[in-house]
């Protein structure tokens, strides 16, 4: 359901490797417009992957270009497996565009050698 302006933005990090969300993995969401990128929220996953509130809404949630930066090295590291360094990836950047006031489902599978995403709902 979407909120009174129409829009929202959320993510999901789901650790394909395990088999489990991906809980404390920290994500940066920034408004890119032409090389200018300008921060805009931090959050970090919550036991079931997600963010504990959507990361744009309400009077926030513009169009426009985005880009979400997942720091997977930091979580894959923290999970203890033996990875070598550096880090096949590190931080993954998702650049993708905002068009019209609805739900942007921005969700990540992950693993220590591949990642896919795509717009959910």
């Amino acid at each position: 359901m979407a909120d009174a302006s129409g829009g929202r933005l959320t993510t999901h990090v789901l650790d394909t490797a395990s088999g489990r969300p991906a809980a404390g993995l920290s994500i940066a969401l920034y408004r890119v417009s032409g090389n200018s990128h300008r921060k805009i929220k931090e959050a970090v996953t919550n036991a079931d992957g997600r963010c504990d509130a959507p990361l744009l809404e309400g009077k926030d949630f513009k169009p426009g270009q985005y880009e979400l930066i997942f720091f997977a090295g930091d979580y894959l590291r923290a999970g203890g497996a033996a990875l070598p360094e550096p880090l096949f990836l590190d931080q993954i950047p998702i650049r993708f565009g905002i068009s019209e006031h609805r739900h942007y489902h921005v969700p990540l599978l992950l693993s220590p050698y591949g990642y896919s995403t795509y717009r959910g709902s």
